[in-house]
C-alpha cells in the first residue's frame, strides 16, 4: 500500500507541476511558492526544518532563456525574496546576449522525477557548503544555495573543479577554460551578475573553482 501511495503522490505532483510550468509559460516574473510547489521542495528534500531560511523568505523567479535548440523557454529557480529582482535583471541580460541555459524547469530540480545528470541551473537547495577537496576538511558552514542567494548556471560545461579535478567525466573536456563552447560562462555572463553585486566560483584563489557557481557574496 505504501508504494502504491508513493506512485500515486508521484502522480498528482507531476500533474500539480505540469499545470504550474504550463501557467507560468504566459508570464514571467517573481511569486510566493503555490502550496504545490512548497510540497514539492519539502519531498525533494531540498528544504527541512533547521533549514537557515523559512519557506516564506523564498520566491519562485520565472525568466525567459535561451536555450541549446536555440528556442526560448521559460525556466523557474527558487531564490531568497531579497534577491529575487536584482535575479530577474540578471536574466534579463543573460536572455537578451542569448547565452544558452541546458535546463532551468523547476521540475527538473524539485519534481518526482528530477533530472539525474545534475545539469539544471538552479538556486535553492538546503545543504552545507562543501568543504576544498584539497584541504580535505570538513565544513560546518551553510551553502549560500540554503539561504537562495547563489545560482548555479550550465554545470557541465561550467563544473566544480577541486584540485584541478572533476567527478564529472562528462566535463572533463570543459576543464580546458581557454578553448571556449557553448554555455561556458563568459566576461557578458559575469559582468552581468557583477551589475548586482555577485562574485563567480571561477575567480577563487587557489586549484579551486566553482566556474557554475555566483552568489551574493562571492562564496
Amino acid at each position: 500500500m505504501k508504494g502504491i501511495a508513493t506512485i500515486a503522490l508521484a502522480a498528482v505532483l507531476s500533474l500539480t507541476l505540469a499545470a504550474t510550468t504550463h501557467s507560468a509559460t504566459r508570464q514571467t516574473g517573481v511569486a510566493r511558492l503555490t502550496h504545490a510547489q512548497q510540497h514539492a521542495i519539502v519531498a525533494a528534500g531540498e528544504w527541512h526544518r533547521g533549514c537557515p531560511v523559512w519557506m516564506s523568505q523564498l520566491r519562485v523567479l520565472s525568466f525567459r532563456y535561451y536555450g541549446f535548440d536555440r528556442e526560448t523557454h521559460i525556466g523557474q529557480i527558487v531564490v531568497n525574496m531579497k534577491v529575487a529582482y536584482p535575479l530577474a535583471k540578471v536574466f534579463g541580460k543573460l536572455y537578451r546576449i542569448r547565452f544558452p541555459i541546458r535546463d532551468a524547469a523547476f521540475s527538473s530540480t524539485y519534481g518526482p522525477h528530477p533530472d539525474q545528470s545534475g545539469d539544471v541551473t538552479a538556486s535553492f537547495e538546503c545543504r552545507k557548503a562543501a568543504a576544498s577537496p584539497c584541504s580535505g576538511g570538513r565544513t560546518h558552514h551553510w551553502s549560500m544555495h540554503a539561504y537562495g542567494e547563489a545560482v548555479d548556471i550550465d554545470p557541465r560545461e561550467n563544473p566544480y573543479v577541486g584540485c584541478g579535478m572533476t567527478r564529472d567525466k562528462t566535463a572533463l573536456s570543459y576543464l580546458n577554460r581557454k578553448r571556449h563552447r557553448r554555455g561556458m560562462v563568459t566576461p557578458a555572463v559575469r559582468q552581468a551578475f557583477a551589475s548586482i553585486g555577485w562574485g563567480w566560483g571561477g575567480s577563487w584563489v587557489g586549484s579551486t573553482k566553482d566556474y557554475m557557481h555566483f552568489s551574493i557574496n562571492g562564496h
